[in-house]
């Protein structure tokens, strides 16, 4: 009843967890102690007044130290709660409320320290946010909340919602993305063993063409004077021409002869 069970509102499936639980600070409760003391002594007139009103202070020492009690338990309850995903806020003790704020939707945060929180060590968070929430917009009673503002910048700056400067640390940074290697080079012949070049067959559709040394540093555009030049001796083939020497391919060269066509 009195704990108000953190972790059970954690997205643990998505990889949240806590950055720090904040508790109010005992300054918080001070009021609440005070009325509580208030109470009892109130409730102890009830055995110093005459017999027949003894009934009255009891009754309402009781009341307020009932009082004080909840408002210490609920200044329990309550606790803010940062992590690597958002920040919420958990209150209640019979009816439980749940307020949260997305890391990217929180603009500004400012950090009031009075004069006694100063002395004591507290201050308040004041959120500025994109779409003010309710529950969300003050958090008061925050102990040290120096160090709590700064780990709630560095969440954010982890999170790559501030850029990647300044970040508390440097392994969150995302590494640049590492081109493909290229494929392994195939080994190459050794230069002891010579290549003879075959001799042309037409009816070999891989047959190497004449004109072209093995062995030579290949270019981008081998590959299509290679087809080119089969394309050119098999039309002179056909057509019963002399088969003529190669000649060096030029890319640019549009092949714009007519071609007889049915009509």
């Amino acid at each position: 009843m009195l704990d108000p069970r953190i972790d059970k509102h954690l997205i643990s499936d998505q990889g949240e967890y806590v950055v720090d639980e904040v508790r109010k600070h005992w300054a918080a409760t001070v009021s609440a102690v005070l009325e509580l003391v208030g109470g009892l002594v109130v409730f102890l007139l009830g055995f110093v007044v005459p017999p027949q009103a003894w009934w009255l202070p009891v009754l309402v020492g009781a009341g307020i130290a009932l009082h004080a009690t909840w408002r210490i338990f609920e200044q329990r309850m309550d606790r803010f709660v940062i992590t690597n995903m958002r920040v919420f806020r958990v209150h209640g003790i019979l009816s439980q409320r749940i307020a949260t704020m997305p890391l990217a939707r929180i603009l500004d945060i400012s950090v009031y320290k009075p004069l006694i929180g100063r002395i004591v060590g507290y201050g308040h968070f004041v959120f500025e946010s994109a779409a003010q929430e309710q529950g969300l917009r003050e958090i008061r009673y925050v102990g040290d909340p120096d160090a709590r503002g700064l780990t709630i910048q560095r969440v954010i700056a982890q999170a790559g919602l501030r850029g990647a400067a300044g970040r508390g640390d440097p392994s969150m940074v995302p590494s640049p993305v590492q081109p493909p290697s290229p494929p392994p080079a195939p080994a190459e012949t050794p230069a002891t063993v010579s290549v003879t070049a075959a001799p042309h067959d037409d009816t070999r559709a891989t047959a190497p063409v004449p004109g072209i040394e093995r062995g030579s540093a290949p270019t981008g555009w081998d590959w299509l004077a290679d087809a080119q030049r089969r394309e050119d001796e098999r039309l002179a083939q056909l057509r019963g021409e002399p088969s003529q020497g190669s000649a060096p391919y030029d890319p640019d060269r549009t092949n714009t002869a007519p071609i007889d066509l049915p009509r």
